[in-house]
């Protein structure tokens, strides 16, 4: 259910994430927070409207224990453009990578996308029926002026038979009678898909449309295509759709929603933390500081849909922070992440409820997946609370990937019955505790086999 901005109150936030993550209540409290200052910040009138600016968030803790899954949940609770990225694939500006404005340009590009989205949404009534209304065209072209060669009643006949043919075709076409009947349509094939631009930070992918930048001065090029009806109208609706989006109207709400509503989210920013590098340029560590600062404290980004501002984004950045800390940060950027929370390390305990209750639960994933084959698959309590167990002991002695581990684990012990079910012929599958044990405890002793299997 979608609700409104001002429905989402810091309790409702943290009750929606409970359906998807586990525990982290602390993290939880601080994203719903933050959101919910957003909120405010759009109620107050006046210029100190613009002076409020956002906490931005530190997350702490090792790989897979929710910080990805906060933020993501976060930004489609507040149906806000969300963008992820990782500090480690930027490089300062002037080598060759890419540089830290382009995740304002990703993010704008997709804020884009969401907008025409939901337009296209709001328009596919009037654009399904000029649709239709052009499919009938091409089915019955329409009949040239009988009133200039046929006397008045005669031409009225004509044209009433032509109506009544029309509306036969209708029905048929709305019946799906005529979806294999070939039709000629005109199509414009895009020309110009992808230029390159090479920037001082590396190279940028811009979509851009040549022929409507010069406009009139490159003739556009059309080509007839035979297809089916199911086929053309899949084309021509887009068409039509294009027709009735307002493109500028749907850039200025996209860059609106980007400057106050957009969440970028920076992992692994403990990886650009760290002593300096004593040898050569820091490109990749506190040059790359040096960058993402004025993008998060504020500035003007250059995209191809104008400028766009940073002021107002909510960063949240995230690391495990095993080899480096926070403090070592350069301290202009750690000023603008006043928020800093630990996420907490998951126990066996969590595992089990991970499997089984949150919306997306790996249980149920699976279940939905040999539900399609016509089985039914029953976890018992001991087996959900053996796979935990196992998972929990997998991460204490190889690396700790969090709850990521189930997702092996599961594979693991499912594999021979997901590559046999096809051809089985048993329709209920019952996983106990005992064939956790029998199928997994092999591996779990063998270090060397854990280290590849699990």
């Amino acid at each position: 259910m979608k609700r409104k901005a001002g429905q989402l109150t810091p309790r409702t936030i943290v009750k929606e994430l409970d359906k998807y993550v586990i525990g982290q209540g602390k993290a939880k409290k601080c994203v719903a927070i933050a959101l919910r200052n957003r909120w405010r910040r759009q109620q107050i009138k006046g210029d100190l409207r613009e002076e409020i600016m956002p906490n931005n968030i530190i997350m702490i803790g090792p790989t897979g224990v929710g910080k990805t899954e906060i933020a993501r949940r976060l930004a489609r609770l507040a149906r806000a453009p969300f963008m992820k990225v990782e500090a480690s694939k930027f490089t300062e500006v002037g080598y060759v990578g890419r540089d830290v404005e382009s995740m304002i340009r990703d993010l704008t590009e997709l804020s884009v996308s969401m907008v025409r989205e939901e337009k296209t949404e709001e328009i596919e009534e009037a654009a399904a029926a000029n649709t239709e209304e052009r499919i009938l065209d091409l089915l019955l072209p329409a009949p040239g002026k009988p009133a200039d060669i046929l006397p008045g009643a005669r031409a009225g006949q004509e044209e009433d038979r032509a109506k009544a043919t029309r509306e036969k075709l209708r029905d048929k076409l709305r019946r799906g009678e005529l979806e294999e009947r070939k039709i000629e349509i005109e199509v414009s094939p895009r020309a110009f898909p992808m230029i390159e631009i090479f920037t001082p930070g590396g190279v940028e992918e811009m979509d851009i449309n040549l022929p409507e930048m010069l406009g009139g001065m490159l003739p556009g090029r059309r080509k007839r295509r035979k297809v089916t009806v199911g086929e053309a109208r899949g084309v021509i609706a887009q068409e039509e759709a294009q027709k009735l989006i307002d493109m500028d109207k749907v850039v200025a709400e996209a860059v609106e929603r980007v400057e106050n509503s957009g969440i970028i989210f920076i992992d692994e920013i403990d990886k650009i933390a760290g002593q300096k590098s004593s040898v050569g340029p820091d490109v990749s560590r506190e040059g790359v500081q040096r960058d993402l600062l004025p993008v998060v404290e504020g500035s003007s980004v250059p995209t191809k849909y104008g400028m766009v501002r940073t002021d107002h984004i909510l960063f949240i950045a995230a690391g495990a922070f095993h080899s480096s800390r926070p403090s070592d940060l350069i301290p202009e950027l750690q000023g603008r992440f006043p928020i800093r929370v630990e996420l907490d390390s998951l126990t066996g305990e969590d595992f089990a409820r991970i499997l089984v209750e949150p919306r997306n639960a790996l249980i149920k994933q699976y279940k939905a997946l040999l539900k399609t084959e016509g089985v039914d698959v029953i976890f018992t309590d001991d087996a959900i609370t053996g796979i935990a167990a196992i998972a929990s002991r997998v991460n204490e002695t190889a690396e700790n990937i969090g709850a990521r581990r189930l997702h092996t684990v599961m594979t693991t012990l499912l594999e021979e019955i997901l590559f046999d079910v096809p051809s089985m012929k048993k329709k209920r599958i019952k996983i106990t505790g005992v064939e956790v044990t029998e199928r997994l405890s092999g591996i779990v002793e063998d270090v060397d086999l854990t280290r590849y299997i699990l």
